[in-house]
């Protein structure tokens, strides 16, 4: 959580415990553990890594499975930096496949390796990585997955098992160095990457990406948009020629369109949960590869269309899509300030509802603001990456709302006299529940933890 965020809950004296989530919280939640009420307040507090890597809950252990500079055991090269967004696949013989990306700019400090058949732009420094588990969380393999990519921030899993990795920029060729325009999503198959290749999915859009949701039952994708500046993202939907289609599918095309809140222009002006918007409108994008125009800079027609700032995280879960706005400031441009939303749209209905709000009022040791990653536990409950200043933090949540740390980095990149510390992200379960995978952005670090998950 940020420095000014600490400093104005001092000055307000806001020192309740507790976390501001406030709203249905429940609605986040699906599968067997909710129909059978379970839900808890935590595993105990953190304690202190011995090692100065991750601070766990009493019981729970870790392992380390890759850092940015080791050798990638394929041989082609060394473990990229800047772990972002991850997801788990199911392997043969009981095996786990992670999907990882690798969020570089033209400044990042190792680059994706350049592999034949995988490299979409010689001079893009992004792109995949994947790694090969066994039952017991044993490194098999590790490999490109796609590479010359941009800025793969975050993406999503596919039905078919394999990942779309998203590009949050909008580069075109000749900026920062690049030979060809960035902006776009890439299918990833982490057991066999030369199977999707590095082929741009171009009617999915070419905007500042940052994740994807599908809905299993009529193949529709949904993508939000994190764009730095006003006017901010848009949340999507695409519509594709081959719903459910399998490995390249995708590359047939579709209809990429942006959404319409009749009479909202801002999200972030709306404050109060449980807020429902019905009638929600799609208007078709009129240029989705951008060619001279950003898509939120595009003309919808005179009644516009719905921004909001920090659109990221986006999952699906029972017949409803979530996404997530990590926050939104006034001082920036948007309609209202918050510390995070997360928005319900529930395409059978065409209704879209705010179900929860993050912070500020709650004690300054505690989450509140900046959700990012997000992810549905096997138990029914729901860890959240909190992409803030300070201490780094995977947070866990119940479906009542009660919040419990469940991880810690302890690795400072700072300094002693000023520490820093590495954000998480790309949290996700084996395809078991026994494991949760995560990443340390920086230093690029990727780990396993077990131990006693209440199912």
């Amino acid at each position: 959580m940020s420095a000014t965020r600490r400093q104005i809950l001092a000055r307000t004296g806001a020192t309740a415990a507790g976390i501001a989530f406030s709203g249905a919280v429940s609605e986040l939640f699906t599968g067997s553990a909710v129909a059978q009420g379970l839900g808890h307040s935590g595993y105990g507090p953190l304690v202190p890594d011995p090692d100065g890597l991750l601070d766990l809950p009493k019981g729970f252990r870790y392992k380390v499975l890759s850092r940015e500079g080791d050798q990638l055991r394929s041989g082609e090269g060394k473990v990229p930096s800047n772990h972002d967004g991850m997801a788990a696949f199911a392997g043969r013989r009981g095996r786990v496949h992670l999907v990882r990306n690798h969020e570089n700019r033209p400044t990042a400090s190792i680059s994706v390796p350049t592999v034949s058949g995988i490299t979409y732009d010689p001079m893009g420094k992004g792109g995949c990585t994947a790694l090969e588990l066994d039952g017991r969380n044993n490194v098999l393999a590790e490999h490109v997955a796609i590479a010359g990519t941009a800025v793969n921030c975050a993406g999503g899993p596919t039905p078919w098992g394999t990942w779309l990795t998203c590009e949050e920029t909008e580069d075109r060729a000749g900026t920062n160095g690049y030979t060809k325009d960035h902006g776009f999503i890439f299918e990833v198959d982490g057991a066999d990457p030369r199977r999707t290749g590095a082929v741009p999915l171009t009617a999915m859009g070419r905007f500042q990406h940052e994740a994807i949701a599908i809905d299993p039952g009529s193949g529709t994708v949904y993508e939000t948009e994190d764009a730095f500046d006003k006017p901010f993202g848009l949340f999507y939907r695409f519509l594709p020629e081959k719903p459910r289609g399998g490995i390249g599918s995708l590359r047939a095309g579709g209809a990429l369109e942006a959404m319409r809140v009749p009479g909202v222009p801002d999200l972030s002006a709306v404050q109060e949960t449980g807020a429902s918007f019905d009638g929600v409108e799609w208007v078709p994008v009129p240029d989705p590869l951008a060619k001279e125009t950003p898509i939120r800079l595009q003309d919808f027609g005179p009644r516009g269309i719905t921004h909001a700032q920090k659109l990221e995280g986006c999952y699906w879960g029972g017949r409803s899509v979530y996404f997530v706005s990590s926050f939104a400031h006034r001082s920036e441009g948007s309609a209202a300030t918050h510390f995070g939303q997360v928005w319900k749209y529930e395409p059978h209905r065409r209704r879209l509802t705010l179900v929860i709000v993050f912070g500020p009022d709650t004690d300054i040791q505690l989450p509140g603001e900046s959700p990012d990653n997000i992810c549905l536990a096997p138990s029914g409950g729901l860890m959240v990456c909190e992409d803030g200043g300070g201490a780094q933090h995977v947070y866990g949540v119940t479906r009542q709302g009660e919040v419990y740390a469940m991880a810690r980095g302890a690795q400072n990149v700072g300094t002693p006299e000023v520490p820093e510390w590495g954000e998480f992200a790309g949290v996700t379960f084996s395809p078991d529940g026994d494991t949760m995978y995560m990443n340390c952005y920086r230093p690029g670090t990727t780990f396993a933890v077990t131990g006693p998950w209440r199912s």
